[in-house]
């Protein structure tokens, strides 16, 4: 039998890989760490990348099994299901890895200018009724410049036709940088050409489910300059029918305007 909700957290409390500040106590314990990640914990300089909304963290600790030169950092506030890649972490000694549990939205409390050099959007929630929410929204970006570099990379990787479909929106709007973009990732003949390995090697949990409920993958690799003002683009995009399936209050809205 797993261990339940509450031998998880207990259990994390001891983890010297997890860093627990959500915002409702994060006034009464303020982080310390912010612009010394590398010195105080990583004991390196190598680059550092984010994935926020990491979930289990399977994610994270893959690419940091395959990235040995880099240093990952897994960002959620779910610390029940973040014990999973936390656990594997340390068993296998795996030091270019840290989780911190804690809340997106005041994510840039925690780094400090260009502390970061990349950031993953793996399964981000769409919030179809809320565009402030996106995690590509141009609210989280001007977030993001806080503590990436200038020009710093954003890579999406999405199951979601409105968060790619809006995102696209959001990065042509903005003129900013685009690497590559794919509508199916797996089945792209450019993807080899044009994404790392591990990006095609490394699956989610949640992306195998959507994989084998026939979903396309899809995604986009873009940069995020500091002086390229930002808007938000005005557009309407189609709900994703799925994403309602079975929930109790269906929207009768068919497009996000």
């Amino acid at each position: 039998m797993g261990k339940g909700k509450l031998a998880k957290f207990a259990d994390m409390e001891t983890y010297g890989n997890v860093f627990q500040y959500p915002f409702s106590t994060y006034e009464e314990h303020p982080f310390t760490m912010q612009g010394r990640w590398r010195s105080d914990y990583f004991g390196n300089d190598n680059t550092i990348v984010l994935e926020l909304g990491c979930g289990k963290g399977e994610y994270a600790v893959e690419l940091a099994r395959n990235y040995p030169e880099k240093n990952f950092i897994g960002v959620d506030i779910k610390g029940a299901r973040m014990w999973t890649g936390a656990t594997q972490a340390l068993n296998e000694g795996l030091r270019n890895v840290a989780f911190l549990r804690t809340n997106i939205e005041i994510i840039d409390r925690f780094f400090a200018p260009d502390e970061v050099q990349e950031i993953w959007l793996t399964f981000s929630d769409p919030q179809m009724k809320n565009p402030r929410k996106r995690l590509t929204s141009t609210w989280f970006m001007e977030r993001y410049r806080r503590f990436l570099t200038d020009g710093g990379t954003i890579h999406l990787k999405t199951d979601s036709n409105f968060l790619f479909t809006y995102t696209t929106y959001m990065v042509e709007k903005n003129t900013l940088p685009l690497d590559f973009r794919t509508e199916d990732l797996y089945h792209d003949e450019l993807s080899a050409q044009n994404v790392e390995p591990a990006t095609l090697a490394v699956q989610t949990y949640y992306e195998q489910m959507w994989i084998a409920r026939g979903l396309n993958i899809r995604y986009m690799r873009w940069h995020l300059p500091h002086s390229t003002p930002l808007a938000e683009p005005d557009v309407e995009i189609e709900l994703d029918e799925y994403r309602s399936y079975h929930r109790n209050k269906r929207s009768p809205k068919r497009t996000s305007c």
